[in-house]
């Protein structure tokens, strides 16, 4: 239930802070006051998108908190959990800041969070009905929709369209397979002789690096050796090689040492040159050993590397890419595989319709359950709403061919009159008749909707006189059971509320505001015999509002 709603700096409002409670709770105000905008600001609280300009003028930013209590309500407290929301002593707070600039961010319960996870929580907590809601009545969508929402069937619905896709996608499948099976043909026949040439080079295609080494050494075999024997001989074999110099150069050093032993350090330096000079050649023979010329082997490298380039010039990538470009290969002659297996499609395909059709076949005899105690139900508010003898029908009508919402489709035909045959609302029903049509559906739904708050934005406009008692007394019956908030222009409505807040404007500093305040019993009288009276309010419009009240 919504508890409490702070509204600062939004549009005309420059601060307000009500508080609610359960039962009938109607707002009434002059022409132009701004009743509305105690809506539009929840809305915006429950995820709807701000649009440019709903800051006050002059101030940084508008700031909207509606406060619920969740007791009581097991699903929304699932999905609190589930969502990382913490929600203490029953209580649940969606606000949402909005800048000047246009940028906004939203809060649950102190957290910031996306305008998506806002709206998922005010599933569970309200619905607005808004003035022009039964325009949209006329659409065979909306019709579908209401009595899913009646039947509690929307996640049946949501499954049967999830089912119609997947068959859909699964008959495509099986067309595409068909009709394009020449051309896969040739691109399969395309694959494998490039799969074949690849395969040809066996290991060598992920080996790029390690044959172009070799090939390399082999190349250069002939100047690699001549350079391991210049170097060895330099550095140990020739007269004049490095470590007979330095053994010329260890022998007088040691001369040298015998008369002054402070020169062992350098004879240590030596000595170590010496043994790393041999450590050097000695790795050098070991080298040359290993390089022999061997024109076959050579010959075979360059064989591959040209199989390779070549392959690779074909294919319009580098050599060393070959070997992921074959798995490639190899994994869309899979998927053309399996999309010439006609057996296996037509089965997927024919599984995926037995799916559908189960679900389709549940969903209609969930409908057809719901339609009749719909009807009954709106027909028995019409005679309330002074439409006596009028009924609406719900009629389930075959679908030419199986649709995303199943099998039917569904048409709210009316009579609003007896003796008159009922026909679809938008060619019988006049704009008032339809709107008080549409406030009977609306309150049907309310009455079994799983959400403690129900919002009527001004629904009742065209109506007056019996009607609007009709109406009065009918959303105050739904306030037994549900937390009711109607925005009304009429006195017969706004008599029954339980609660009553008015909307005015006012001008203070050179700006024009709206102000929203409760009304005592007093004020009330006012406010009933302004709605009754018009600008001039006698004696005899004040006691006509107190009779009223007091009915």
């Amino acid at each position: 239930m919504l508890s409490h709603l702070s509204i600062r700096n939004y549009l005309l409002v420059e601060a307000v802070e009500l508080d609610f409670g359960p039962g009938l709770t109607v707002l009434t105000g002059e022409t132009g006051a701004g009743k509305s905008i105690l809506v539009d600001a929840l809305a915006l609280a429950l995820g709807d998108r701000a649009e440019g300009g709903v800051v006050r003028q002059g101030a940084a930013r508008a700031e909207i908190a509606a406060e619920f209590s969740i007791a009581g309500l097991p699903e929304l407290a699932r999905w609190l959990d589930a969502a990382g929301v913490a929600a203490d002593d029953d209580v649940l707070i969606l606000r949402r800041v909005i800048e000047a600039n246009g940028r906004s961010r939203a809060f649950i319960n102190g957290s910031v969070s996306p305008l998506s996870q806002l709206k998922e929580a005010a599933e569970f907590l309200l619905d607005i009905h808004g003035q022009h809601a039964h325009h949209a009545l006329l659409r065979a969508q909306t019709q579908r929709d209401v009595l899913d929402a009646y039947a509690g069937a929307q996640q049946q619905a949501a499954a049967v369209g999830a089912a119609w896709h997947a068959w859909q996608a699964a008959r495509q499948q099986r067309h595409d397979a068909a009709a394009h099976g020449q051309a896969r043909q040739i691109e399969r026949e395309g694959l494998q002789l490039a799969v074949e040439e690849l395969c040809a080079l066996g290991d060598d295609l992920a080996r790029w690096d390690e044959i172009q080494a070799e090939h390399g050494r082999l190349a250069h075999v002939t100047t690699l050796l001549e350079g391991s024997q210049a170097l060895i001989g330099g550095l140990d074999e020739d007269e004049s090689s490095i470590s007979g110099v330095l053994a010329g150069l260890s022998g007088r050093l040691a001369e040298m040492r015998a008369l002054d032993e402070s020169l062992g350090d350098v004879a240590q330096l030596l000595e170590a040159a010496s043994a790393d000079v041999a450590e050097a050649a000695l790795d050098l023979r070991r080298y040359a050993d290993t390089l022999s010329l061997d024109p076959e082997r050579l010959a075979e490298l360059d064989r591959r590397l040209a199989d390779m380039h070549r392959l690779a010039r074909k294919h319009r990538v580098q050599p060393g890419a070959l070997a992921p470009l074959l798995d490639q290969f190899m994994a869309r002659l899979a998927e053309l595989g399996a999309d010439d297996d006609v057996e296996a499609l037509q089965a997927k395909e024919d599984t995926a319709w037995a799916q559908y059709r189960d679900l389709a076949g549940k969903l209609g005899r969930t409908r057809r359950r719901a339609a009749d105690a719909l009807a009954g139900q709106v027909s028995a508010a019409m005679a309330e709403l002074a439409l006596a003898g009028g009924r609406l029908e719900i009629a389930l009508v075959p679908s030419s061919e199986p649709r995303a919402h199943g099998l039917e489709d569904v048409q709210f035909l009316v009579a609003s009159h007896p003796g008159i045959a009922s026909g679809p609302l938008a060619k019988v029903a006049s704009g008032g008749e339809l709107s008080r049509v549409s406030l009977a559906i609306q309150t049907a739904l309310s009455g079994v909707a799983g959400v403690p708050t129900v919002i009527f934005d001004e629904v009742d406009v065209g109506i007056g006189g019996s009607v609007a008692e009709a109406v009065g007394r009918r959303l105050a019956r739904l306030g037994e059971t549900r937390q009711v908030l109607v925005i009304t222009h009429l006195p017969q409505v706004a008599a029954r509320g339980s609660r009553h807040l008015r909307v005015a404007k006012q001008a203070k500093g050179g700006f024009v505001s709206s102000n929203i305040e409760s009304l005592d019993a007093a004020a009330r009288v006012e406010e009933i015999a302004r709605m009754l009276g018009g600008i001039r309010i006698t004696s005899t419009t004040r006691q006509h509002a107190a009779e009223m009240l007091a009915g």
